[in-house]
């Protein structure tokens, strides 16, 4: 451990950049200039994290993700081996589009699977479900399960990411019987 975090020796990691306490940072990842990386977030093999990216604290990024400039990753979020994200909207190889990045927000507890591709400009809701290959092309709604390409809401998952069951216009998880209600188009959790 350096500095309370921990950078295996084939990585490099641009300077000036900030990385949290307890955060680990596996083999062949680079990580770019004025990135923010929280506390105890685990990076792992061949990841790419461009110029300004800025991570969350417990964020789990698996092997082979691409996080471009203008995305932002709030705490607890998981991102599966070879997601991917973009940043602009029209690439063209001898066009530089470098000023219209578009921002994409991760918000916290949010799940992303393996493979997916997360279209720039969009906001992936608190503890969503993006299953594995998904293509995301629009919002996705806090604690909605979606799939496919391009992506469709199949149901709702808990906080603890088990699908949730309805009964009586209420969402219910099953393991660890929290509950929730719809309102709109909107899914919240009833609290204790």
């Amino acid at each position: 451990m350096v500095n309370n975090y921990f950078i295996h020796e084939s990585c490099y990691i641009d300077e000036p950049c900030e990385i949290g306490s307890g955060t680990r940072i596996w083999h062949f990842t680079h990580v770019m200039n004025n990135c923010k990386i929280g506390e105890d977030c685990n990076i792992g093999q061949n990841v790419v994290i461009s110029p300004e990216v800025t991570i969350g604290n417990n964020v789990k990024i698996q092997n082979n993700v691409s996080v471009y400039t203008g995305v932002m990753c709030e705490d607890d979020v998981f991102l599966g081996p070879s997601c991917v994200f973009t940043n602009v909207i029209n690439p063209r190889s001898h066009i530089n589009r470098k000023d219209e990045y578009r921002k994409t927000l991760v918000k916290k507890g949010a799940t992303i699977g393996a493979n997916a591709t997360i279209v720039c400009g969009k906001t992936i809701g608190r503890y969503a479900f993006i299953g594995a290959g998904a293509v995301i092309t629009k919002d996705v709604p806090d604690f909605s399960l979606v799939v496919g390409n391009p992506a469709r809401q199949i149901g709702w998952v808990c906080i603890c990411g088990n699908r949730l069951l309805c009964k009586d216009n209420r969402y219910y998880c099953r393991v660890c019987n929290y509950e929730y209600i719809l309102h709109g188009e909107s899914l919240k959790r009833v609290e204790d």
